[in-house]
């Protein structure tokens, strides 16, 4: 196996995540999820040879992933819902809560009912990433991505306080 091919399985090993919640996200079911997840995986092998560390190795990541998915996400002309994602995710952990879930099974609802664009930053969002890389990946000035991710909060809040 060839150096390059080493880096490349050891780097979507460590970023395994990020490509299951991008893949899931935006997708209806366990079978779009995987065939989306190998969808990334290897777009992300085509432009493995053009990252140039301009930015971090996980926003370039972001980038080809929510690029990926909306790609996706066209071609295929369905509008995600929210019931196949909360299967998927309760599949994943071995114990919950019952009042922690349904909290989490509205809340995903609500961002399914998000436009595209506003998924993906609330996907960044709660993954912990910075506005300033929430701009790298999205290509909107930081400005404008926290105009936008306070109005989503803000269409989310209401929506869940009912």
């Amino acid at each position: 196996m060839k150096q390059k091919e080493k880096v490349f399985i050891e780097l979507i090993k460590e970023y395994e995540g990020l490509i299951f919640k991008a893949s899931t996200i935006y997708t209806n079911n366990k079978q779009d999820q995987k065939d989306l997840f190998q969808e990334i995986v290897y777009q992300l092998w085509k432009s493995f040879d053009s990252f140039k560390n301009q930015a971090k190795i996980s926003t370039w990541m972001y980038r080809v992933a929510m690029n990926t998915a909306i790609t996706q996400l066209k071609r295929s002309k369905k509008s995600p819902t929210s019931e196949s994602f909360e299967k998927v995710v309760f599949e994943q952990m071995e114990t919950y809560d019952a009042a922690f879930e349904e909290n989490l099974k509205k809340v995903y609802e609500q961002i399914n009912q998000l436009n595209t664009l506003e998924k993906g930053l609330m996907l960044l969002l709660l993954e912990g990433k910075s506005y300033q890389e929430i701009s790298e990946v999205s290509g909107l000035s930081i400005t404008n991505v926290g105009t936008r991710i306070n109005r989503v909060k803000s269409k989310l809040k209401s929506k869940l306080v009912k």
